[in-house]
């Protein structure tokens, strides 16, 4: 899950450097909504390594 979270952020962050450089247009929308997935599977990824301690 971790791994996902990783590769979630890695995309968030090329798709706002391509939007936000004004590259794509869409690409910043595109980074937003991958953003926020990473943060929801961080967060997951945080419950679920607590549970298993």
């Amino acid at each position: 899950m971790l791994r996902w979270t990783v590769i979630f952020i890695i995309l968030a962050i090329v798709a706002g450097v391509f939007g936000f450089g004004g590259i794509a247009a869409g690409a910043a929308s595109i980074a937003k909504i991958l953003f926020f997935i990473f943060i929801v599977l961080f967060i997951i990824s945080l419950v679920m390594g607590r549970k298993k301690i």
